[in-house]
């Protein structure tokens, strides 16, 4: 492979890129649940998640029309599309803000996030075809255990109705991730999101009207921040890199890098919501930060 700078990047280096670029994804990521949750203080939960995608495809229907591109995808791939939009646009926003609404703390709710490496990975397997070392597979599991209990813990270890709405949010979000990586080796990243946000809004925009008119809204300074945090940034501008990034270091692999997202999300809540953690949050920082190294060492 060819660097900008005319030199031949090698097989280490282009897998590190795509790992800093999806890192720049899990950041903007990490910062959705206490988005969520300040977004919920003056809308409706339903209005949050399919309102922020249509903050989104605002975005991406701009972003298209710049770059002159068609602002459809081609007809061949609309089926992807249509997946993507209904894991990453539909069902990861509405399970998850649901199971905020019915209790689920910020830092519980993060268990999401600490199983959604590994589910990544077994869909790359199954749909994308990457076939990753043993060792990849043993960090996996021992970064995806480590953050369960750490969250778990946490929360209690309680399971509750949230707890599934949770895990439907986590399937949703793997097959979307698999799916958007998949199409980010040929298409570049902005435009696999951006279409993904189209081909779903005739359900969408509809959907955000109706709420809207027939939800009660309180917004003030938090609540429209929040809503625009989860639009503008969790639904699109972080899918950039983090396609991107999978794109180029393989999607198993990169898709690790989310087993930091929980620790982020948790700073976030504590600085922002108030909510607190113990000593704990070290010794799982540092069990998380080995299993990325490893798992960033198993190349495919």
């Amino acid at each position: 492979m060819i660097s900008p700078g005319g030199r031949t990047a090698s097989p280490a280096g282009t897998a590190w890129r795509g790992t800093l670029l999806a890192g720049l994804g899990v950041l903007s990521f990490s910062g959705s649940f206490p988005a969520t949750v300040f977004a919920m203080e003056g809308f409706d939960p339903y209005l949050v998640a399919f309102g922020r995608a249509v903050i989104a495809v605002v975005a991406a229907v701009a972003f298209l029309l710049v770059a002159r591109v068609p602002l459809l995808p081609p007809r061949s791939q609309l089926r992807s599309y249509l997946v993507i939009g209904a894991g990453v646009a539909l069902g990861f926003p509405v399970l998850s803000g649901v199971a905020l609404d019915a209790g689920a703390s910020t830092s519980h709710s993060a268990v999401v996030i600490g199983l959604l490496p590994a589910a990544t990975a077994a869909c790359a397997v199954l749909r994308a075809g990457e076939r990753p070392r043993p060792l990849f597979w043993v960090a996996c599991g021992l970064g995806a255990a480590s953050i369960t209990i750490f969250t778990l813990g946490m929360g209690g270890g309680h399971v509750t109705g949230a707890d599934l709405l949770l895990v439907g949010a986590l399937l949703s979000a793997a097959v979307g991730y698999t799916e958007g990586g998949r199409l980010a080796r040929e298409t570049p990243g902005w435009r696999v999101i951006s279409y993904a946000l189209v081909v779903v809004a005739p359900l969408t925009v509809p959907a955000t009207a109706v709420l809207a008119l027939t939800t009660d809204a309180r917004p003030g300074v938090a609540s429209l921040a929040g809503f625009a945090y989860a639009g503008l940034i969790s639904m699109f501008l972080g899918f950039i890199p983090w396609y991107a990034g999978m794109a180029i270091g393989g999607i198993a692999r990169t898709g690790q890098t989310q087993l930091v997202q929980p620790l982020l999300t948790l700073v976030w809540a504590w600085l922002l919501l108030g909510e607190r953690f113990g000593p704990a949050t070290i010794v799982a920082a540092l069990a998380v930060l080995v299993c990325v190294t490893l798992t960033q060492r198993a190349r495919s």
